[in-house]
């Protein structure tokens, strides 16, 4: 669905990835965590298009992007649904509105019909549409709005992949398991290819088929859960030191699960 090959990419003077190369197969939800200034967000950026590579070749849906004309850009992305950090609603919009604004921009449809089409998809997220189809963004809470921001990407886009920004930061444990949940049906439910750049490691231990660490602009690991548990790299295992009991939770969660 999703590769990356020996991408080199800079601001201004300042090298940010080196050399990055992953894949992100269909239906598969991969994690990308590292420390601070990594560069993990600039790869999302770089998987809708929104910047191009110094080096190297970004593929979606086998084409790089990267050389595409700007419309065709547009065709693409609108296969990919982005859910940005703190889920950047509209404001000046009810939740009903910024869910259904897609379909109220670019489509011909009746108020109506999009309202219901928004209705119902506040219900797959685990929302009342009567209840909060009404209200604006400020009037719910953190969880509740990282929910509607991906109920809105998946109305605008009938996404084959989505891209999630920190969707858990900030969150507190119950709204932060709401989310995963929902994250983790989408995955299963309808095979959407994920990719989740965290820097929340004990939430990413939970619902991620492959990890990817990126450390100075370099991918320093590549690989599952168990495999990352036993990670060698002094790198990785100074980054994931402060979660090790996360993996021995999972691990052991994992276990009885599989008994």
């Amino acid at each position: 669905m999703i590769e990356l090959k020996g991408v080199d990419f800079s601001y201004w003077d300042k090298q940010v990835l080196k050399d990055v190369s992953f894949k992100v197969n269909d239906s598969e939800l991969v994690v990308v965590m590292g420390p601070s200034g990594s560069g993990k967000s600039t790869v999302l950026r770089l998987i809708l298009g929104l910047e191009c590579p110094s080096a190297g070749q970004v593929i979606v849906e086998g084409q790089d992007i990267c050389v595409m004309k700007e419309r065709d850009k547009r065709v693409i992305r609108k296969r990919i649904g982005m859910v940005f950090q703190d889920g950047a609603l509209f404001d000046s919009l009810t939740v009903g509105e910024n869910v259904g604004y897609y379909l109220l921009e670019h489509t011909r449809l009746k108020w109506p019909e999009i309202s219901q089409k928004a209705g119902e998809m506040l219900g797959f997220v685990g929302l009342n549409p009567e209840e909060v189809g009404d209200k604006l963004p400020e009037e719910l809470s953190g969880g509740m709005r990282r929910r509607v921001a991906i109920g809105r990407a998946l109305l605008s886009t009938n996404p084959r992949a989505m891209l999630y920004d920190e969707p858990t930061t900030g969150l507190d444990p119950t709204a932060t398991k709401n989310v995963l949940s929902l994250i983790t049906k989408l995955h299963q439910e309808k095979g959407i290819a994920s990719v989740i750049v965290t820097h929340q490691i004990a939430d990413a231990l939970e619902i991620a088929d492959r990890f990817v660490v990126i450390y100075a602009g370099h991918v320093v690991f590549d690989g599952s859960l168990e495999e990352l548990r036993v990670c060698e790299d002094e790198r990785v295992v100074g980054f994931l030191e402060p979660f090790r009991k996360s993996f021995e939770r999972v691990a052991a969660k994992n276990f009885v699960n599989g008994l």
